[in-house]
């Protein structure tokens, strides 16, 4: 009886690991985010933020929106900002959400049409993340084919793209907004999953230098880009 219900739920459970599997086929597995991760804050430079782009979350999901991998940086997930989880997941999502094969839009490109008085004010709300797909800071069981959705507007998640077609996205965090823009560019590049016009089709735009632009997103602590020294966020006023 026992191998006869074993062998039931063998047949019953076996296609849907595999359509789960191929949910996937052709995105970075946990093990390829983790190895390449490591390396992305050595490589082009200089990261900035606060830890220099060292302790992250990242989180890849497919074209549906569906959880892929999420892996850290640090051999212990608790040395890694635990409210970084979700915010990266959101950035995967919300970079996969808004691109098309025509046009790759990163997170950071979303920061101003999405405040107060531009015309994506109010975007956020549509699709709120929902906390029921977080795993345990300490591992364990995740979430991998569910959608957990959430959307973000700063620096930190890009879309992928293979054979000029997007295939989801990556969301990166753990540091300033844009250290985790320069490690989500970095790590899609060492992935060979840039869009079409190459890995700064859609990078991050400040005002300074790039002038006014309805893309800009705004200096952050340290900030570098492509290994260049940009300036570092003004100042809070007393309050």
């Amino acid at each position: 009886m026992f191998l006869r219900l074993t062998a039931v739920l063998f047949a019953v459970l076996t296609p849907v690991w595999a359509d789960n599997a191929s949910d996937c086929a052709g995105l970075p597995t946990a093990g390829d985010l983790r190895t390449n991760l490591a390396n992305a804050p050595n490589f082009q430079g200089n990261a900035g933020g606060i830890f220099g782009g060292n302790n992250m979350w990242a989180a890849v999901v497919n074209r549906d929106g569906k959880l892929c991998a999420i892996v850290t940086s640090t051999s212990d997930p608790k040395q890694v900002w635990p409210g970084s989880q979700a915010i990266a997941k959101a950035k995967a999502y919300t970079a996969n959400a808004f691109s098309v094969d025509a046009l790759a839009l990163s997170t950071a490109r979303l920061y101003t049409f999405t405040q107060p008085g531009h015309s994506l004010w109010s975007l956020g709300q549509s699709n709120l993340f929902n906390p029921q797909f977080l795993a345990p800071i300490s591992g364990g069981t995740d979430q991998t084919g569910q959608i957990a959705g959430g959307l973000i507007f700063f620096g930190g998640g890009v879309p992928l793209y293979k054979n000029g077609k997007v295939i989801g996205g990556l969301g990166i965090s753990g540091d300033t907004s844009c250290t985790d823009h320069e490690i989500a560019k970095r790590l899609r590049t060492l992935l060979s999953l840039n869009p079409p016009g190459g890995q700064a089709v859609d990078d991050i735009v400040f005002t300074v230098p790039d002038g006014p632009s309805p893309f800009a997103h705004p200096l952050c602590l340290n900030t570098y880009r492509n290994g260049v020294f940009m300036g570092t966020e003004t100042n809070a006023p007393i309050y």
